[in-house]
């Protein structure tokens, strides 16, 4: 597995071992930050159950200039660091304006250095997805009360399908039942 495009382009990254996490395909990432495009650049993304990073570290390759991975596995947070060293070495910057916390996601604060999330990356195990949904995105309607564009990123599979209140899934991506697939949320 490695960084897809960017400045970053071809830097592997580790991923603990075990079944530990479930990372993102290069195929799929490259899809999603296709699809993104002038967004990343000059962003601060959230990385929400962020395992080896590679969205986030995806979105930092492109351009994003700060963010935050929220991670609650201690063997993926240590991936997840060398990870982020090696994409800040590789792209000439440091670690300014990024954050690891290691935190179960619906207890964390996702408030980090005063900005405000532009793109919040969500890929957690597919087997809590059903549960977690709606408490998560009522923690979303909080960041996108200070940040009205908030685009949200869910990596899904295929066969299910989130109607959260007061969101509206923008465009879908991927091949459909028994495949990941991502939805893009919006607000409205």
């Amino acid at each position: 597995m490695r960084i897809s495009g960017g400045g970053a382009r071809g830097i592997p990254l580790m991923v603990p071992k075990g079944d530990a996490v479930r990372p993102a395909t290069d195929g799929m990432r490259q899809a999603v930050f296709s699809s993104l495009a002038t967004r990343v650049p000059g962003a601060v993304f959230l990385d929400l159950f962020a395992g080896s990073g590679a969205y986030g570290l995806e979105a930092l390759s492109r351009g994003a200039t700060g963010g935050m991975f929220v991670e609650k596995n201690a063997k993926a947070v240590g991936c997840l660091r060398h990870n982020l060293a090696a994409v800040c070495k590789s792209i000439g910057r440091g670690l300014e304006r990024l954050e690891i916390r290691q935190a179960d996601v619906l207890t964390a604060s996702l408030a980090s250095g005063g900005s405000a999330a532009d793109l919040v990356f969500i890929d957690p195990p597919y087997e809590i997805i059903a549960e977690l949904s709606a408490p998560l995105f009522a923690r979303l309607d909080e960041l996108a009360a200070v940040q009205p564009d908030l685009l949200v990123i869910f990596e899904m599979p295929g066969e299910l399908a989130l109607a959260p209140e007061g969101w509206r899934c923008t465009r879908r991506l991927g091949k459909g039942v028994h495949q990941p697939t991502i939805c893009f949320f919006q607000r409205g």
